[in-house]
């Protein structure tokens, strides 16, 4: 049986110590066991479980969201409707913070046009732009003219 400590736990997944220790606050990993001078021992499903879960987290994925997978993932006859519906859910806010991130790219885009030409910050359409309170809607940068 694998007993690894937590430094070449991190180093075989890529993630940081503080990572691990914050999935086992969260309950996500379960508590490694201990060596005669409490280091944390981790065994082969721990591995698993967390390659599982920085899986997930690179889908972008919620702590909510890995949580309720693990449960199935731990629960290997449960049907797993309810894992398309997240993953449904998930490519819906997916689609809906790519349009978010598209407007802002817009928005740039229009603020960097207030600066054509290298002046004094004191003049940078750029800065006085940003500077401006009656821009706060980000609708406004467009309209600026």
């Amino acid at each position: 049986m694998m007993l690894i400590k937590i430094g070449a736990l991190a180093q075989r997944t890529g993630a940081t110590v503080e990572t691990i220790r914050y999935y086992e606050k969260e309950g996500l990993l379960p508590e490694p066991s201990r060596s005669a001078g409490n280091y944390r021992l981790y065994r082969e499903e721990h591995l698993e479980r967390l390659q599982f879960i920085l899986h997930c987290r690179t889908l972008d994925m919620t702590l909510d969201e890995v949580r309720t997978l693990l449960e199935y993932w731990d629960g290997p006859d449960k049907a797993c409707g309810n894992v398309n519906n997240l993953l449904d859910e998930h490519i819906r806010a997916v689609a809906i913070r790519m349009e978010e991130l598209e407007q802002l790219k817009l928005h740039l885009i229009a603020l960097r046009q207030k600066c054509s030409q290298e002046a004094t910050a004191k003049s940078c359409g750029i800065l006085n732009t940003l500077a401006d309170n009656s821009c706060h809607n980000s609708n406004d940068l467009t309209d600026l003219g």
